[in-house]
C-alpha cells in the first residue's frame, strides 16, 4: 500500500471478497537522502506511510512496514545509473515491478502465511485452458499498466491478485470516497518516485556522483555543430534543451558513450522499422516461435503497431514493424500482444 488511492481500494475490495487481508508499505529510500522534500512529492514520503497506516486502520487490517532500500539501491538505482551511462535511457519501474514489489515481495508474503500478494495496478489476470496465467489489459484503456508488468513469471502471476483490473480510475476513487478513506482525491505520483522534478541528469551527478564529460553535437553528415553537456542530459528524440542553432528543427537521433558524441539530425531521421532486444519474459507463451504476429509497443503511452517477432537465439529477438516507428530508444522496454494478452516483452538493445 503506497498511501494513494488505488492500493487502499484495492485492500477494500479484497475484505469485501472476504479474504484475509493486511497492508504493506514498502520504504525504498529516504526521500531526505536523494534531495527531495518530504512536501514535494506523493510517493515515498513519510506521508505515504501514515496515510497507508491510516486507510489499514479505518478498514480494521494490519499495516507492514518493509524496508527494502538495499535491494532497490542495488537492483534499480544502480541498473539506472549504469544504463544511463552506456547511453542507455532506462524504464527503472520496470525493474522496480520485477526485482522489489513482486519479487521481493512476494518472498516476504510467504515467510509471513500470505498466499498472495495484491496491488493496485490497473490489470487483469486470467487462466487459459492449459493452466497458464494470462495478462490481460485494464477494463479502462486509459490507465492500462501491463507495460510495465510485462516481466512477471508464471510464478508471480500465480500468487498476485489485481482488484481494479476491471473498473476505471474514476471508480476506485468513488468507492474510496463511499468508505471514507482519506485518500479518495489523493494526486497520482508522476515521473519516477526518486528523480526530482524529471532531473535525471542532476540525480545522476548530485546523488551518484557520475561525472558525464561534455563533447561535440555531431551532424548526420559529420559536421561538429557544438558542445553538448554531457550524454546523461539528453535522449533520443529531444528537440528542445540543445541550445544549438540551426536552419530548421533538429533533434537528437543517438548518443555515442565510447566517443562521446551526440548525433543529431531531422526528425524523419528517427523513425525506423527494426529493432533488437534481450533480457526476454514470456506470458501467453513459454516462448515465441520464428515469425510470430504481434502488436508490440516501445513506450508505455505509444500505441501498438503491427510486428513479427524473429528468433535470433536464447535471449535476444528481432522485431521488424509493419510501418516505421518513431524514436526507437535503447535500455526501453519492447512490449508484444495478443489482442487483450501480454506475450511478453524485452529491453531494447
Amino acid at each position: 500500500m503506497s498511501g494513494g488511492v488505488d492500493s487502499s481500494v484495492s485492500a477494500l475490495l479484497l475484505l469485501d471478497k472476504g479474504y484475509d487481508t493486511d497492508g504493506a508499505t514498502l520504504r525504498l529510500f529516504n526521500n531526505e537522502d536523494i534531495g527531495i522534500n518530504d512536501t514535494t512529492r506523493s510517493c515515498c514520503s513519510l506521508e505515504d506511510v501514515d496515510d497507508a497506516r491510516r486507510v489499514c486502520y479505518k478498514l480494521g487490517i494490519r499495516h507492514y512496514v518493509f524496508n527494502f532500500g538495499d535491494e532497490f539501491k542495488e537492483k534499480v538505482i544502480k541498473k539506472f545509473a549504469e544504463s544511463y551511462q552506456r547511453g542507455e535511457t532506462p524504464n527503472p519501474c520496470i525493474d522496480c515491478n520485477r526485482y522489489i514489489k513482486f519479487a521481493k515481495m512476494l518472498e516476504r508474503a510467504r515467510l509471513l502465511g500470505y498466499d498472495y500478494i495484491a496491488t493496485g495496478h490497473y490489470v487483469q489476470r486470467e487462466t487459459d485452458s492449459n493452466g497458464r496465467i494470462l495478462l490481460k489489459k485494464s477494463a479502462d484503456p486509459t490507465k492500462d499498466q501491463t507495460y510495465v508488468l510485462y516481466v512477471l513469471t508464471q510464478e508471480m502471476l500465480q500468487h498476485t491478485l489485481f482488484p481494479l483490473g476491471n473498473m476505471t480510475k474514476e471508480q476506485s476513487r468513488k468507492i474510496a470516497e463511499e468508505n471514507g478513506l482519506i485518500n479518495a482525491r489523493k494526486p497520482d505520483s508522476q515521473d519516477i518516485c526518486f528523480i526530482k522534478d524529471g532531473d535525471y541528469a542532476g540525480f545522476l551527478e548530485k546523488q551518484m556522483g557520475i561525472k558525464s564529460e561534455e563533447g561535440n553535437f555531431v551532424y548526420k553528415d559529420g559536421t561538429i555543430l557544438g558542445r553538448h553537456k554531457g550524454i546523461i542530459h539528453y535522449t533520443i528524440g529531444q528537440r528542445k534543451g540543445l541550445g544549438i542553432s540551426y536552419a530548421h528543427p533538429i533533434f537528437v537521433l543517438d548518443k555515442n558513450p565510447y566517443d562521446n558524441v551526440v548525433r543529431l539530425g531531422e526528425n524523419s531521421d528517427l523513425f525506423g522499422d527494426t529493432l533488437r532486444a534481450t533480457d526476454l519474459n514470456w506470458i501467453a507463451v513459454e516462448k515465441p516461435y520464428d515469425g510470430m504476429r504481434v502488436t508490440a509497443k516501445t513506450r508505455y503511452s505509444q500505441k501498438e503497431a503491427k510486428a513479427t517477432i524473429h528468433l535470433i537465439d536464447e535471449d535476444i529477438v528481432s522485431v521488424i514493424f509493419d510501418e516505421k516507428q518513431r524514436a526507437i530508444t535503447k535500455g526501453q522496454a519492447v512490449v508484444f500482444y495478443d489482442g487483450e494478452y501480454v506475450v511478453g516483452g524485452g529491453t531494447i538493445l
